[in-house]
């Protein structure tokens, strides 16, 4: 049986696709799988032993140059390898209208969430079979997606904790002694970082305790970011540019992480590293790294989750750190969440 997924971004929403595949793979001897996925993710759609063929496109790119002759040949040479293969059944496990559209341009039965289940209802529009499931803020991502598959491909949701797939040995490297651990500080949302204060705080305990601190980066703001925090510890470095394939090298050496809610956080879940990830306006009960070694820490706050991307809250003046909310998450009580996994 072959199958085509639609699920084009973001890298997290990509990584919590994963354990789909495995589930289906367990039920559904001689399945395979191939992924419609953004060109910038397509390396780990390529990581699931069950996918034959990544299939990458570039809708952030063309939205930006939509009406260019380049874009069009894109687009027209990205829809020529679409159709190219006739699928037993094509999957949309995004629910929006962008992906149902590229579901409609495949050739095989399309089906995905119901007018109820989908993020965008109207996308139900363009599924010959729609399977209703939770609401997008009534279950964990990785289980709705793992529901979805289930009753699309006609076996049983496993009750077990997440397979990604991905096997950890195939990114570790020999690194002698070197004890390390990886603070990943960047995301997307103004809401979703930790302060910068805490991380340097974090740093010096980690130090003391003799472990080295690596610092990734993938913009201008968050390498200057984690120049500040390493020039503030001796015992903290800062990272070249790493595609991701290269970071989940980095990650999978690590004895722990400390993490925003970003999607390396969720590639660190994937890896099966212990990771301790921080919740200021998200849910980790909808959207947390989901794992055997995975903790969560959320804020104590009034307002919080807001699912905002802006801080509206009035009384900032009161707090020492922005977002207010993470003054109730402290330095010290991350570093004790760590410790109880590193040595």
């Amino acid at each position: 049986m072959r199958v085509l997924i639609i699920k084009t971004s973001s890298m997290g929403d990509v990584i919590h696709t994963l354990p789909a595949l495995t589930d289906a793979g367990k039920a559904i001897p001689g399945i395979s799988f191939d992924w419609v996925v953004e060109e910038g993710f397509s390396e780990v759609t390529r990581w699931h032993p069950l996918v034959k063929n990544s299939l990458p496109v570039a809708l952030r790119r063309w939205r930006k140059n939509i009406f260019t002759q380049k874009t069009r040949e894109e687009w027209h040479s990205f829809r020529h390898l679409l159709r190219s293969t006739h699928y037993d059944l094509v999957i949309d496990a995004q629910g929006l209208l962008k992906s149902a559209f590229l579901a409609l341009n495949a050739r095989g039965k399309r089906c995905g969430f119901d007018f109820h289940s989908a993020r965008d209802p109207l996308a139900a529009l363009f599924y010959q079979k729609r399977y209703s499931t939770a609401k997008v803020k009534e279950q964990h991502a990785v289980t709705r997606v793992r529901d979805l598959f289930s009753r699309a491909l006609g076996y049983k949701l496993p009750a077990t904790l997440p397979d990604y797939g991905i096997d950890r040995k195939r990114f570790q490297q020999e690194n002698g002694s070197e004890k390390y651990l990886v603070f990943l500080h960047g995301t997307t949302w103004s809401t979703k970082h930790w302060p910068e204060v805490y991380w340097i705080e974090l740093a010096r305990l980690a130090a003391m305790q003799g472990f080295l601190i690596k610092l990734p980066w993938g913009s201008v703001s968050e390498q200057a970011r984690a120049e500040r925090i390493a020039a503030a510890c001796t015992h903290a470095e800062v990272l070249s540019r790493q595609d991701l394939t290269g970071m989940a090298k980095i990650l999978a050496g690590a004895q722990a992480i400390a993490a925003v809610d970003t999607g390396l956080g969720h590639l660190a879940a994937a890896l099966d590293v212990p990771t301790v990830s921080l919740y200021g306006p998200t849910d980790p009960v909808l959207t947390g790294a989901l794992g055997q070694s995975q903790k969560h820490l959320s804020v104590n706050f009034p307002c919080s989750p807001c699912f905002s991307r802006e801080c509206t809250y009035q009384d900032k003046k009161d707090f020492s750190v922005n977002p207010p909310c993470f003054s109730t998450l402290s330095p010290s009580q991350v570093w004790a969440a760590l410790s109880e996994w590193v040595s």
